[in-house]
């Protein structure tokens, strides 16, 4: 059965996609299992050696991949910056998996008789589930680190971003040794139930209702489930801080992609003494981004990519209107071409009552609230199910101190959404934006291996717990 695919600045279903039937997707998993021994039994130069070779094949589809996003996405400036990540990403795992992966000297145990061995088993099928607002990013970012530990992985996309994968299947065959332990599979919902019963991990970035069905599933199984879901990012403006730093960057922040990004800025606490100042700022330059309209590179913001989004963020504006919210810019989701669109939108007057201040918005809007104090602030950032990361402007020691406070994993200091970019910091999701390892940092490989320790009697005396 196909599946139909929305072109989102049209509005037109222009793709369609088959899933595979239970029996190929089975068949699928069998291969790269198969393939995956020899991988891992390769030296680490080996699979680093293929990692080059692909980022290679990657770059000389630069244009191609970038083409083929922006139909995907609408989006023509992040869809750069998106296959440039990818790059960086095979590269940056590449020069580091050598080190990471090396092995460990053995050490005494307490009993020192006995030495300690250090081993590292790589799970042999990792499951790699993506989301359609990234869809080449999420889909490698686990998946790079984990080839590169020794893994085959098995990766579905988004069914609402599919069309990039004929790209990247097209550069996996130029390098045989990877194409053999990396394969993409299209499909719905229903295919990637399916990939979690096939797989030794899975690893899921999507929403938190799918991300609690995807933990049930690996419960159920007992195979380990990483987890990125969604955020309700707060940022925290202090008194003293650079009103007209602070005020670009949360516009960027909040509305890069338009908003479709876990990690946007989707609140804003701004001490009261500079709130009417920032707010001025923050307006002013919010009503100079423009829409990416009539075509891609010819403004900032593109499109709305989900269908379905449309009407979330359409629910959160009128509920916060009539619960008494104002206005000061944007506001009113506009149709060019078939495509749905949203200027950057600044709310003032929120409360705590409102879906815009307590649920994922997941569009370019951003309601500001005076704050007393920033012991209010902090407490109003973590007054949330979410913990994703966040952003906190001043001084940079009261900031760091501040973000110290904070229920989020990773806080972007006198900047915004800097995780973003900066994938070297460990972090941990907190509350329902996730759970299990690091995906960023040295932790984001070594999560794919399984630790084993060698303990080695290296005495021949006999051992005094022996029976007599």
């Amino acid at each position: 059965m196909k599946i139909e695919v929305t072109n989102p600045r049209t509005g037109v279903i222009d793709h369609w996609i088959v899933p595979p039937t239970a029996t190929e997707l089975d068949q699928t998993a069998s291969r790269l299992r198969g393939a995956q021994v020899d991988w891992a039994n390769q030296p680490v130069d080996e699979r680093v050696a293929a990692l080059r070779a692909w980022h290679g094949a990657l770059a000389t589809r630069r244009d191609d991949l970038v083409a083929v996003l922006v139909h995907d996405t609408g989006r023509h400036h992040e869809s750069v910056m998106e296959v440039d990540a990818v790059l960086g990403s095979v590269q940056r795992w590449a020069a580091q998996a050598p080190a990471l992966l090396a092995e460990q000297e053995p050490r005494r145990a307490a009993i020192p008789t006995i030495e300690v061995h250090q081993g590292l088993r790589p799970y042999p099928l990792v499951g790699v589930i993506s989301p359609w607002n990234f869809p080449f990013l999420l889909s490698l970012i686990d998946a790079i680190p984990a080839l590169a530990a020794g893994c085959a992985v098995l990766i579905k996309p988004s069914e609402i971003t599919p069309r990039f994968v004929e790209v990247v299947e097209q550069s996996l065959r130029d390098v045989p040794a990877l194409d053999g332990v990396l394969s993409y599979v299209v499909g719905d919902g229903t295919t990637g139930a399916a990939v979690v019963d096939l797989v030794d991990l899975v690893c899921f970035t999507g929403s938190v209702a799918t991300g609690e069905r995807v933990a049930a599933r690996a419960a159920d199984r007992l195979i380990p489930a990483f987890l990125e879901l969604g955020g309700k990012d707060a940022a925290i403006v202090l008194t003293g801080a650079n009103l007209d730093r602070a005020s670009s960057a949360i516009l960027w922040g909040g509305t890069a992609n338009a908003g479709q990004s876990c990690q946007s800025i989707e609140r804003v606490y701004v001490e009261a003494s500079v709130a009417e100042d920032f707010v001025e700022r923050l307006v002013a330059k919010a009503r100079s981004v423009t829409l990416a309209v009539p075509g891609p590179t010819d403004g900032h913001l593109g499109p709305i990519i989900a269908p379905r989004q449309v009407g979330i963020i359409q629910s959160h504006l009128d509920d916060a209107i009539d619960k008494g919210a104002k206005l000061q810019c944007g506001g009113v989701i506009e149709t060019h071409d078939g495509g749905a669109y949203l200027r950057p939108t600044v709310l003032t007057g929120v409360t705590h009552d409102m879906l815009v201040m307590t649920e994922e918005t997941f569009g370019p809007v951003l309601p500001v609230m005076a704050v007393p104090d920033l012991d209010t602030a902090v407490a109003h950032a973590n007054a949330t199910v979410y913990g994703l990361s966040g952003a906190v402007f001043g001084d940079q020691a009261a900031a760091l101190d501040v973000a110290r406070r904070l229920d989020a994993g990773g806080i972007s200091i006198n900047d915004a959404a800097l995780t973003a970019l900066v994938h070297d910091g460990e972090k941990h999701s907190f509350g329902r934006s996730g759970l299990g390892g690091s995906r960023m940092g040295p932790a984001a490989l070594r999560r794919f291996g399984r630790r084993q320790a060698y303990l080695v009697n290296d005495s021949d005396a006999p051992d005094p717990w022996w029976y007599e």
